[in-house]
């Protein structure tokens, strides 16, 4: 195993997370509005654990059909050039629409973890990790002669390992300034002194799948 390229791999799951967390489309805005709404800042906990719930469960919902895909041993070059091209084609359609989903707007405040599944979905966040967990799943060099029982624990277990850690990290970062902005910052922070990522967001899905194309090669 290269632990070089395996280490840079599971940093990319964690600053990828770091990412995740601090776009505001991700929905810090709603934990900290569920605090100024209730009044009490321990309002805060119970929202981002509903996102990160949901975020979570994103994740899974793309990585685990890859992991089952993974078992194509004698297919997996082509899994991972189908892969990148998916999720640059997602970055082109974000870059080119820049415009969000408006069943997302229907979806009441108080089901945050489905809002945060569906908008993880909607804005290819679970999509970014696939050519990361792929990259991952190539270092472990599961050969044919693994059973597939074995080789679907080991590939399911290092998707749950992806999401969860990019999850945390997700939800760190997201709380972190969900908690600045409501102890500190106020919501005219959002107006002043933040940025639209929709382009930025767009681009760094077109980078991922852009590497994971360069990985399969």
């Amino acid at each position: 195993m290269d632990m070089t390229t395996a280490a840079g791999l599971w940093l990319a799951v964690i600053l990828s997370g770091l990412y995740h967390g601090l776009n505001p489309g991700m929905g810090w805005p709603l934990a900290v509005s569920s605090a100024l709404f209730e009044r009490r800042r321990s309002a805060l906990w119970p929202a981002l654990g509903a996102l990160s719930l949901g975020h979570f469960a994103a994740m899974l919902g793309i990585l685990l059909p890859f992991s089952m895909m993974t078992l194509l041993i004698d297919h997996q070059r082509e899994i991972r050039i189908g892969a990148g091209v998916i999720v640059i084609g997602m970055g082109l359609y974000l870059a080119i629409t820049r415009r969000h989903p408006r069943f997302l707007a229907r979806i009441p405040p108080h089901r945050l973890t489905l809002w945060s599944f569906l908008v993880a979905l909607a804005h290819g966040a679970a999509l970014m990790l696939v050519p990361i967990y792929l990259g991952l799943c190539a270092i472990e060099e599961l050969d044919a002669g693994h059973r597939a029982a074995s080789a679907l624990m080991a590939t399911t277990a290092l998707a749950l390992g992806v999401a969860t850690l990019h999850t945390v990290a997700m939800i760190g970062s997201g709380g972190a300034v969900a908690y600045a902005v409501h102890r500190w910052l106020g919501l005219q922070f959002l107006s002043r002194g933040w940025f639209d990522l929709e382009l930025v967001w767009a681009l760094s899905l077109i980078i991922v799948g852009a590497l994971g194309l360069w990985t399969a090669f």
